[in-house]
Parts: structure tokens; C-alpha cells; sequence
């Protein structure tokens, strides 16, 4: 018996060593209605490396986020991107959005955005295409919280936008 197992064992160990870990698309992006600010608060977390290489891909191919000498041509390159790919509309109008900036925190970047004059949420529609363009797996989630209501979606290449109704 002990032989039995010794050599399934040392089958089946190199099969499973050869299977590398599939690695998550995944995006999170948390956006708070601040009643009394009458804002759309909003943080996108994502993976550092995937934003590189879509920016890479796009636009320049020496592009290095979050390095020391990160510039202006970077910061606007990320920031055209993200205009180009999250649109948001609050109760049924159109929404812009300031970006307000970037900070990174470990492996992953928090790009950080502002909607102003949001005097109410009753209904939020969200399309958030980011790097679905590079990965076919990528899978861009976000929660919303309006006071102690919390909703969700998971958005992806087949269904890059959706609706969330807080009447």
C-alpha cells in the first residue's frame, strides 16, 4: 500500500507542477453618493502590471507605471485611457468626472475620481470597459453604496455596463 502511494505520488506530482496558476482579470471599483457634498466619490483599484501592459499596448511601449521616473506623459496616458473606458449616468444624464489622481499600494493602482453636483441617486449606470480590450477574462466590479444601501455588479466583455436602481 505505502508503494501504491509512493508511486502515485511521483506521477502524479510532475502532471500538477506543469499546470502553472491562471492568473484573475479583475478590476474593483467602489463608487459612494456623499449626500452632503453631492458627489459621486469613486476609487478603481487595478492591477498595476494589466494597466501597463494595455498602456504599452496602446500608446507607448517604454511605458513604466509607478517607477521613479513616471512623468506627465504617463500620468496623461492613464488618464486618457480611463476617459476613454468608464462612463457613468446618474439617474438617467450623462455624468463628468474628474480624475483626481493616482496612487499605488503594493501591486495595484487606485485611480481616484470625482463626480460633483449629484444632488440625488436613484438610479447609476456604469460601463466600465477597462482592459477588456487585452484580456477576455476580465471581469471589472463594482459596488455602490448610497447611505447603508450597498449594490453591486460584475461587468465583463459581454456585458461591459449595467444599471443599478436605488429608488
Amino acid at each position: 500500500m505505502k508503494f501504491f502511494r509512493i508511486v502515485v505520488l511521483a506521477v502524479l506530482l510532475p502532471t500538477l507542477a506543469s499546470f502553472t496558476a491562471h492568473k484573475f482579470y479583475v478590476s474593483i471599483t467602489k463608487i459612494e453618493f456623499a449626500e452632503e457634498e453631492q458627489t459621486l466619490q469613486i476609487i478603481s483599484k487595478i492591477f498595476i502590471d494589466d494597466i501597463e501592459d494595455v498602456l504599452q499596448e496602446r500608446y507607448d511601449k517604454t511605458l513604466v507605471l509607478g517607477s521613479e521616473t513616471e512623468t506627465a506623459k504617463e500620468i496623461n496616458f492613464l488618464n486618457k485611457y480611463v476617459l476613454q473606458k468608464f462612463d457613468i449616468q446618474v439617474n438617467g444624464v450623462p455624468m463628468k468626472y474628474e480624475i483626481l489622481g493616482h496612487e499605488y499600494e503594493n501591486d495595484i493602482i487606485k485611480v481616484y475620481i470625482e463626480i460633483q453636483q449629484v444632488s440625488e441617486l436613484n438610479s447609476i449606470i456604469v460601463e466600465n470597459k477597462m482592459l477588456m480590450e487585452m484580456f477576455e477574462e476580465q471581469q471589472n466590479i463594482i459596488h455602490v453604496k448610497k447611505g447603508k444601501k450597498r449594490k453591486s455588479l460584475v461587468l465583463d466583455k459581454d456585458n461591459p455596463k449595467g444599471t443599478l436602481n436605488f429608488g
